[in-house]
C-alpha cells in the first residue's frame, strides 16, 4: 500500500487554495463542505467563482507570497503554473504543512480520492495516483450501486443510536438491534418509499415511540 487512508477532520481549520481557475473552485467547494475556513489566492479568478461570492471563502486577489502558508492547516497548489506550484509546495515544507499539487501526485505530501458522497456515507476510490480516468469510472459504478437511500438510512440509524445512548441502553444488545434492522430489509424498505412498513419493522423492533418520520427528522439539537 503506498498511500496511508485517512477521513480527516478539518471543521474549522485554516486551509489554502492557490490558483483561481476551475481546479481550485472544485476545492475550495469541498473545503468548504467540511467545514474548513478556505482563503482562496489568486491574481485572476474565473468566472466560475461568480456564484461562490456568498461563501464562506474568503477571495483574496493577489500573487501568491511564501508567507500566505504560515499558520494553514493544509495548502492545495492548484495553480496553471509548474513551477508556481512546486514553489507552493516547498514553501509548505519549509512550514512542515503537508501540500497537495493539483495533478502532480508524485510532487504531493497527499492525494485527493474520488468520493461517493451519501451524507454519513463516504465512498473514497483511489489508484495511487496512476489513473484518474479509472478511479472515476469506479467513482461512476459506485454512485449508481450507492443511492440516496443510504444516507436516509444512516441518518435514521444515527438517530436512533442518539437515543439510545441518551436512555443508557446496553451498548451489546444495541449492536444486535441495528443488525436485526438491516436483516428486516430497512435499506430497501427506505429506498421503496414505503413508510408503512419502515414503522411496522421499527415498532417491531424497537417497540413504540420509534417513527420513520421522527427519526428522519430529529434535530440535533433534541
Amino acid at each position: 500500500m503506498k498511500y496511508y487512508p485517512i477521513f480527516l477532520d478539518i471543521k474549522d481549520k485554516n486551509c489554502l487554495v492557490v490558483g483561481g481557475g476551475a481546479v481550485g473552485v472544485r476545492k475550495a467547494v469541498t473545503l468548504e463542505k467540511c467545514g474548513a475556513k478556505i482563503k482562496l489566492i489568486s491574481d485572476e479568478f474565473s468566472t466560475r467563482f461568480d456564484g461562490l461570492q456568498k461563501t464562506s471563502i474568503c477571495f483574496v486577489k493577489k500573487r501568491y507570497e511564501k508567507e500566505d502558508v504560515k499558520g494553514m492547516f493544509l495548502v492545495f497548489a492548484a495553480t496553471n503554473n509548474e513551477d508556481l506550484n512546486h514553489q507552493i509546495k516547498n514553501d509548505a515544507l519549509e512550514f512542515n504543512i503537508l501540500c497537495n499539487v493539483a495533478d502532480a501526485p508524485g510532487k504531493s505530501d497527499f492525494l485527493l480520492p474520488s468520493t461517493v458522497d451519501r451524507g454519513n456515507l463516504i465512498l473514497a476510490v483511489s489508484t495511487s495516483g496512476s489513473s484518474p480516468a479509472m478511479a472515476k469510472k469506479i467513482r461512476q459504478d459506485l454512485e449508481c450501486q450507492f443511492g440516496p437511500e443510504y444516507a436516509t438510512l444512516l441518518q435514521l440509524m444515527g438517530n436512533i443510536r442518539k437515543r439510545f445512548l441518551e436512555s443508557g441502553h446496553n451498548p451489546d444488545v444495541n449492536k444486535a438491534i441495528f443488525h436485526t434492522l438491516i436483516e428486516k430489509g430497512l435499506l430497501e424498505l427506505i429506498q421503496a418509499n414505503d413508510e408503512i412498513k419502515i414503522n411496522a419493522v421499527l415498532s417491531e423492533i424497537l417497540g413504540k415511540g420509534f417513527t420513520y418520520k421522527d427519526l428522519v427528522y430529529l434535530r440535533s439539537d433534541e
